[in-house]
């Protein structure tokens, strides 16, 4: 499994728009890429400018794919109107343990 764990902040005037992208790609992920385990978008409570990605993928080729997906081509044109490019730092993960239960 991969694990992928993505943060970035919108720039000032473009919360609306930002969270609107997002909610469309997610949904373009669940619909579209069955090795995309989890993928899910949650903004923080404490900087609510900051979006964080969850990302789960079933193995290297899922997490590959995603990338070369049309909905992460539109979302990579769109990143620098609509986030600050200062801000983006992804972690990929090594799972030590636990579980997934879903939801």
């Amino acid at each position: 499994m991969v694990t992928v764990i993505a943060r970035m902040k919108f720039k000032d005037g473009k919360e609306e728009e930002a969270l609107n992208k997002v909610k469309t790609m997610a949904e373009a992920v669940a619909a579209n890429e069955p090795g995309a385990l989890a993928y899910l978008v949650h903004r923080n409570q404490e900087d609510p400018s900051e979006i964080i990605f969850f990302e789960l993928y079933e193995d290297d080729a899922a997490f590959e794919s995603h990338a070369q997906t049309a909905h992460m081509a539109a979302m990579r044109e769109n990143f620098v109107d609509i986030f600050d490019p200062a801000t983006l730092k992804i972690e990929r993960l090594d799972r030590v343990g636990g579980q997934n239960k879903g939801g």
